[in-house]
C-alpha cells in the first residue's frame, strides 16, 4: 500500500531524570484505502450521457429494365449513414471550503466522466440491376451509379468535469492523556491528509459506420421476362398421364467485368451474373399396361432435370414398373407396359402336401395372381424328425436335402405352383409315411429388375396324402 501519512506516538516518561520519549510510527493507506475515518466535502459531478448512434441508411431499390440501346442514367446509390451524436461533457464537481483541523482524513469531490460518442450509422447498399437485352452492347448507353453509401462519422466523447482541490493537504493534531509529570502521562500526535478530487475521464469516440455494398448486375440474354425454373417436381401419375409436366432449368455463370459493359464512370460491382441458357423439357406418362390405371393414378413420381438435359425418374419404392423412356425433341415419354405393387410379389401361400414317396408334391398359390408377370425360383430345405412337428416345438430335425428346385420339377398352372418334392434326390426312407417333416421354401421373385424373397414353412407328418 502507498503511504499517505505517518502516525507517530510520542511517549513521555517522567521519572527522577528526563528521558527522551521513543517514537512509534504506523502507516496509513492512500486514497480510499485510508480506513473508515475518511469524509468528503462538496459533491461529485455527474457523468455525461453517451451520444445516440446514427441511424442506418436504407438500401437503394433494386430495379429491372429492358435495354434497347437508348441512353439512360440510373441512380441506384445507397444513402450515407447518419453521424453519431457527441457524448455529453461530465459535470464539474461542487467545491466547498475544506474543513479545518478536523480529526479525520478528507476527500475532495471528483468531476463527472464525459459520455461516450455514438457510433456512426451504416451506409445503405447500392441497388442491384437486372437487365434484359439480346445485345450486350446496349449497356454502353447506360450510366449507372450503384455505389454503397458512406458510413456515418462517429460522435465525439464528452470532456470530463473539473475536480476540486484541497487547500491544506496536511495537518496534525495532538492529544494527551493523564497529567503532566505523572508516569502515565502520554501524548499522541496524528497526521491527517486531504486527497484531491479525481479529474473526470473523457468519453471515448464512437465507431464509424460501415460503408454500404455496391449493387450487382444480373444480365439476361432474353427479350421477355425470365420464368422461374423448376428443375424437380413430385407429381401424381394421373397428372403425368392426363396433362404431362414441364420442367425447366436456368443455367447461370458468374463473370467479371461489369463496369466495362456500361458507360464510362459507372459505379457497380465488377462481378456479375449472366444467364447462359434456359432448358425446358416436358414429361408425359403413356399407360400401355394391361393393369387398371385407376389403382395407380394417385401414386406420385419424382422428376428431375439433370445437367445433361436428361430427365431422371424416381418411382415409389413399393411399385414395380416395367417401362421404357423415349426422347422426342424436348418431350420425354415414359411408356409403361406393366405395373404391380411390390407387396403383390410376396403373396404366396401353401396349400399343403399331396401324394407320397416319389409322388410327394407341395402346392403353392399366388393370391395376388401376378405369377404370369413375376419370374419365380424356389429353394428348399427338407428336414425330417421322428416326432410330430405340427403341435409342439421339435429339436431333433435332420436335414435331408437343401438346394434349388430345378425348373423341370416346378409346374405353373395359372397362379398355382406345384413343387415335385418326391423327385428331388431324397432317399426313399426319408419320404416314408409317418415321418415328421419340416419343409422350408424360399421363393425368389423378380420382375423388370426388381426382386423380393418370401419364406414359406410347412410342418406335417407324411402319409398317404390324396
Amino acid at each position: 500500500m502507498h503511504v499517505l501519512g505517518k502516525l507517530s506516538l510520542f511517549t513521555l516518561f517522567f521519572t527522577s531524570s528526563l528521558v527522551i520519549p521513543p517514537v512509534i510510527r504506523f502507516d496509513v493507506c492512500h486514497g480510499l484505502a485510508w480506513g473508515a475515518d475518511i469524509k468528503s466535502f462538496g459533491q461529485d459531478g455527474q457523468s455525461g450521457q453517451s451520444g445516440q448512434a446514427g441511424q442506418n441508411s436504407q438500401d437503394s431499390d433494386n430495379i429491372t429494365i429492358f435495354a434497347d440501346g437508348s441512353p439512360l442514367t440510373l441512380n441506384l446509390a445507397g444513402l450515407d449513414g447518419e453521424q453519431g451524436k457527441n457524448g455529453q461533457d461530465g459535470e464539474e464537481a461542487t467545491c466547498k471550503s475544506q474543513p479545518v483541523n478536523v480529526p479525520y482524513h478528507l476527500q475532495a469531490p471528483s468531476g463527472g466522466n464525459g459520455g461516450n460518442g455514438g457510433n456512426g450509422g451504416d451506409g445503405g447498399n447500392g441497388g442491384s440491376l437486372t437487365i434484359y437485352t439480346t445485345n450486350p452492347t446496349n449497356l454502353q448507353q447506360i450510366y449507372v451509379n450503384a455505389g454503397g453509401g458512406k458510413g456515418g462519422q462517429p460522435g465525439l466523447g464528452g470532456i470530463g468535469g473539473q475536480s476540486c482541490q484541497c487547500s491544506e493537504p496536511y495537518w496534525s493534531l495532538e492529544a494527551c492523556t493523564g497529567n503532566p509529570g505523572d508516569s502515565d502521562y502520554r501524548c499522541t500526535t496524528r497526521e491527517f491528509r486531504c486527497q484531491d478530487g479525481r479529474q473526470g475521464a473523457n468519453g471515448q469516440t464512437g465507431v464509424r459506420g460501415r460503408d454500404g455494398l455496391m449493387g450487382k448486375l444480373t444480365l439476361i440474354n432474353l427479350d421477355k421476362p425470365l420464368e422461374s425454373d423448376e428443375s424437380a417436381a413430385t407429381v401424381t401419375m394421373r397428372t403425368l398421364k392426363e396433362k404431362g409436366y414441364l420442367l425447366s432449368k436456368n443455367n447461370w455463370e458468374t463473370r467479371n467485368g461489369a463496369k466495362a459493359l456500361f458507360a464510362p464512370g459507372s459505379i457497380i460491382d465488377d462481378q456479375y451474373l449472366a444467364l447462359t441458357e434456359r432448358i425446358e423439357r416436358s414429361f408425359l406418362l403413356v399407360w400401355n399396361a394391361p393393369q387398371q390405371f385407376s389403382k395407380f393414378a394417385p401414386r406420385k413420381i419424382t422428376l428431375g432435370l439433370e445437367n445433361n438435359r436428361n430427365m431422371k425418374v424416381d418411382l415409389p419404392d413399393d411399385l414395380w414398373i416395367e417401362a421404357t423412356t423415349q426422347q422426342q425433341n424436348n418431350l420425354t415419354q415414359f411408356i409403361v407396359y406393366n405395373a404391380i405393387r411390390a407387396q403383390d410379389a410376396t403373396q404366396l401361400e401353401s396349400q399343403g402336401l399331396s401324394g407320397n414317396q416319389t409322388n410327394l408334391k407341395l402346392t403353392i398359390v399366388d393370391k395376388a395372381q401376378q405369377s404370369n408377370l413375376i419370374a419365380t425360383k424356389f429353394k428348399i430345405t427338407y428336414r425330417t424328425t421322428q416326432s410330430d412337428p405340427r403341435f409342439r416345438p421339435v429339436s431333433d430335425y435332420i436335414t435331408r436335402y437343401e438346394g434349388e428346385i430345378p425348373e423341370e420339377l416346378v409346374m405353373l398352372d395359372g397362379n398355382k405352383f406345384t413343387l415335385k418334392i418326391g423327385e428331388l434326390p431324397i432317399k426313399s426312407n426319408d419320404l416314408r409315411s409317418g415321418l415328421g417333416v419340416e419343409i422350408k421354401i424360399v421363393a425368389l421373385r423378380s420382375f423388370a429388375g426388381y426382386s423380393a424373397e418370401q419364406t414359406i414353412r410347412v410342418k406335417d407328418v407324411l402319409g398317404p396324402f390324396r
